[in-house]
């Protein structure tokens, strides 16, 4: 190929790689910018949601404080028999309505009585002031004239700022009438639904609740109109109760409304007119409504005012939930991503020019690494091999030195206790002296004997001559002998018939794990079970004690375990531990059962279980 068409074949492949790479890291930058917009929309509106949801949490618990100031006037004034006014002005002031309750403007008694008591709740009330009442004007019912019946307020404080409000009588306006009529006949709050005049200038609401007569029933409504004295009530601004939440919020530019449905002031005798009240506008009661578009957050919450309910609609501008700093990420996220998928592009498109080369080397490293690996497995193997050969060895050794010492030394022994007692013999009732050093003679050579024995049961118990039955239950018994631990022994097979190897390797490994037991376990209980399956051989020895980490058996220092592990491992079989502290250990060992020709051992494959706890003789 000319070197000009070949130039030029290389510069049409750069400039369509240029211009996939462009086309990918756009693409890529306008996605970074979509999710990155979601997502800081998302969280601005979550934000917005939170403010709003604790701005709702914050009234209802500022109109149930209102509610719980309600109900202990009430219970004062009941568990009260006599209640002078600078008592009750006293009570009002350990409230300290402006630090704890913002927004509650006043707290009042009015006293219920027909007309016929009229007079004499006019001299009481004279005398009362005349006393205790500093502050307070003369008591006179307003309006003036003769009612059946009155609710007429009795206490007022702060009486300041609401002196022209004693003496009123809630019961000249029937609709007030109808709702204490009501409250006192239910027991429950009533709450003004619609904004009443606090005082020259303030709106606010109102909630009432009767008082009864302290020891009289009250369970039916006949009860409560015998008990019913009277009730107390509170006003309060909503504006200030309300503000102080706004002034308090994180965000700025939030608009708060807040509504409620209640009936329009109306003269008596006119029906009732329900109208929707704006209760409080963070932009002033003038203000008009908000605007409801794609520009605008909106949330409506309720807010529950003693069986009426409220609404709070928030509303926001968007652009005013980002800070200066949101207006600018999504635009970072572009740029971010569309220099990253080029720079990805760059790196991908280099690294596939080199791909051939990377797979040619892997192929031959690959190689190197499989015949590494044949010469480490050889390895293993041959180590395997001499680990076996070592241990044959040694077990070798052990017997012939076992034999030698039962031979020689055991022989020797025997005849030296056999002079030693024939000298013994003589010298009883003659030579009393020499007896008595006999005697010893004979003490230490028996002892000689048996420690004699106790190596030789060390090195090599004859007991596995009689087979693996004999010698696992020979160990148990001894193992029961020496620390009193429970051991209960469980077969399948009362005759198994295995290979030396075999049956001295199941018989190291249970005497290793009875030590482990001993010296580690602190177990009541230990069961040793000896199976013989068609072409396997298990033991599977379980204790109660304390357990262990699964690990622990793997640390530096620790070799009984692992001396157990690479035993099995070669003779073929398999190892298994399974612990928790305080639960107890599990050890389990497999075998496989083959002679030199690889048959499975005859007599292998008989399944009677048996399970004892003997001893063995």
């Amino acid at each position: 190929m000319p070197r000009w068409l070949h130039r030029s074949t290389a510069l049409r492949s750069t400039a369509a790689a240029l211009g996939t790479g462009a086309v990918l890291s756009l693409s890529m930058g306008l996605v970074c910018y979509t999710v990155t917009a979601n997502i800081i929309d998302k969280n601005a509106s979550d934000r917005f949601d939170g403010l709003a949801r604790t701005v709702q949490y914050t009234i209802n618990g500022s109109v149930k404080s209102f509610t719980d100031v309600l109900r202990g006037t009430a219970s004062l004034f009941q568990s009260t028999g006599t209640l002078t006014h600078d008592q009750f002005r006293v009570y009002v002031k350990g409230l300290s309505l402006e630090e704890n309750f913002p927004g509650l403007e006043t707290i009042n008694f009015a006293m219920n009585f027909k007309q016929g008591e009229r007079r004499a709740v006019e001299r009481k009330m004279d005398e009362l002031l005349g006393h205790t009442a500093k502050g307070y004007p003369v008591f006179a019912i307003e309006p003036p004239g003769d009612r059946a019946e009155y609710t007429t307020l009795t206490y007022i404080e702060p009486i300041q700022s609401w002196s022209n409000k004693f003496g009123m009588d809630l019961h000249a306006r029937t609709p007030v009438a109808i709702a204490l009529g009501e409250a006192r006949d239910t027991g429950k709050v009533q709450t003004s639904g619609y904004p009443v005049q606090l005082r020259p200038g303030m709106m606010g609401l109102g909630m009432r609740l009767p008082v009864y007569r302290s020891g009289m029933p009250t369970d039916t409504v006949a009860e409560r109109r015998a008990a019913y004295v009277g009730s107390v009530g509170i006003g309060f601004s909503v504006e200030r109760m309300v503000q102080r939440i706004v002034d308090g919020m994180r965000l700025k530019g939030i608009r708060l409304t807040l509504s409620a449905i209640g009936p329009v002031p109306a003269p008596p005798g006119a029906p009732v007119v329900l109208k929707r009240a704006v209760l409080f506008d963070s932009l002033g009661l003038k203000a008009p409504p908000p605007r409801l578009d794609s520009k605008m957050q909106h949330i409506a919450l309720p807010i529950s005012f003693n069986g009426r309910t409220w609404n709070a609609d928030f509303s926001i501008r968007k652009v005013d939930l980002y800070t200066g700093f949101d207006l600018y990420v999504p635009w970072l996220a572009m740029l971010a991503g569309c220099l990253s998928t080029m720079l990805l592009y760059a790196l991908f498109h280099t690294l596939s020019s080199s791909r051939q080369r990377a797979v040619l080397l892997a192929q031959e490293m690959t190689k190197e690494l499989r015949a590494s690996e044949s010469r480490l497995q050889q390895s293993n193997e041959t180590l395997r091999r001499l680990g076996a050969h070592a241990e044959d060895i040694k077990e070798g050794e052990r017997k012939r030195i076992a034999r030698e010492i039962h031979d020689d030394l055991g022989q020797n022994l025997l005849a030296l206790r056999i002079d030693a007692q024939m000298l013994t013999s003589r010298t009883s009732g003659r030579q009393n002296r020499l007896h008595q050093r006999a005697l010893e003679t004979l003490l230490q050579i028996d002892q000689t004997i048996r420690s004699v024995r106790q190596i030789i049961n060390d090195l090599r118990p004859n007991v596995l001559d009689l087979g693996l039955n004999a010698a696992v239950e020979w160990l148990i018994a001894e193992f029961r002998r020496r620390t009193n631990i429970q051991c209960q022994l469980i077969e399948n097979d009362t005759d198994i018939r295995v290979s030396d190897q075999c049956a001295t390797a199941l018989f190291r490994i249970l005497q290793e794990s009875l030590a482990n037991i001993v010296r580690h376990a602190r177990a009541t209980q230990v069961r040793v079970e000896l199976r013989v399956e068609p072409r396997w051989i298990s033991m599977t020895v379980n204790d109660n004690g304390v357990g262990f980490q699964p690990s622990g058996h793997q640390k530096p220092g620790s070799f009984g375990l692992v001396g157990v592990e690479e035993r099995i491992n070669i003779m073929r079989g398999t190892f298994a531990i399974a612990s928790r502290p305080g639960i107890g250990t599990t050890v389990h060992v497999s075998i496989p059962l083959q002679d030199e020709a690889g048959r499975p051992t005859p007599g292998s494959g008989v399944m009677s279980v048996v399970a004892r706890d003997t001893e063995v003789v």
